[in-house]
């Protein structure tokens, strides 16, 4: 199903970094402008998501004045490259098919993507204001456990300057236990471009975070969500939630459908009852 993985062990994916001792930072902006011409292009994309690519480069910004050590910076390119990539398959408008449709205007829309698969897109607007998004999915992202019964733990393993985390994820069973335990450890990055915001993650290997017994590593291909205010309506936001997942292990794709559709439509609603259960927060921006 995902065929786009990108795997990372010592530096062997990136062979161009396994020399740059003493990165400095002419060299640090040069990565950030190769992956920006490496960014994946699409027919006229919606101008929320082509104003968010065009705003430069994380590397660009999040580095200029600190150095990283090689392995940090190939999981930052990484998870600038998911980004690139996730926002590039949004960015075309066309081929989308529903899976879904709920009363409260909830919308998955699905597509096939040549060499990644089946990608689901999750279409919802949530009547809190994007700040109050943020805090949950992105400060307290360790915490959705909590709130997510498909989600049983999710921990920060590594965090690497402000915006780049590599985290580890145990996801509950699902489709009446057809489905069994899987984990995924995946690289995220996050980027913030005034009232707006994307987060976005793969796939990595983390050495210190090795299979675990009996449960499946699964696989986050490119993926991503887009958080921006309603227009017109500034205290509702916006959601949008590209997934692409690789379950692993032998399952009917009717059964991975079922699941991945309906996982997105289950977040939706417990967000909205996480949000909604607590006090409102001040906005920090």
């Amino acid at each position: 199903m995902l065929l786009a993985t990108f795997k990372l062990c010592a530096g062997s994916s990136y062979r161009h970094m396994r020399n740059m001792k003493g990165l400095r930072h002419q060299a640090v902006l040069a990565i950030g402008q190769e992956l920006n011409r490496r960014a994946p292009g699409g027919p006229t994309p919606a101008a929320w998501i082509n104003q968010v690519r065009r705003r430069g480069s994380l590397l660009g910004s999040q580095l200029e004045d600190t150095l990283y050590s090689d392995h940090e910076l190939a999981y930052i390119q990484q998870g600038e490259e998911a980004m690139q990539r996730a926002l590039g398959i949004l960015s075309d408008q066309e081929g989308w098919k529903k899976e879904s449709q709920q009363a409260n205007g909830d919308e998955v829309l699905s597509k096939v993507i040549p060499d990644v698969g089946k990608v689901f897109r999750l279409e919802v607007v949530v009547d809190q204001p994007m700040e109050r998004l943020y805090e949950e999915l992105v400060e307290h992202m360790e915490a959705m456990g909590e709130w997510n019964p498909n989600v049983k733990e999710i921990k920060v393993l590594q965090k690497i300057g402000k915006d780049t985390v590599i985290t580890h994820e145990l996801a509950a069973e699902a489709a009446g236990n057809l489905v069994g335990p899987r984990d995924f450890v995946s690289v995220r990055c996050t980027k913030r471009r005034g009232s707006m915001c994307v987060l976005a993650g793969m796939a990595t290997h983390y050495g210190e975070m090795p299979e675990q017994k009996g449960v499946i590593r699964a696989e986050h291909g490119p993926t991503c969500m887009v958080l921006h205010p309603l227009a017109g309506s500034p205290s509702k936001t916006k959601l949008t939630w590209l997934l692409n997942i690789d379950l692993k292990g032998w399952l009917p794709k009717t059964i991975i459908n079922q699941v991945l559709s309906q996982t997105q439509v289950d977040f939706a609603n417990h967000l909205r009852k996480r949000l909604e259960s607590r006090p409102a927060l001040e906005a920090r921006c």
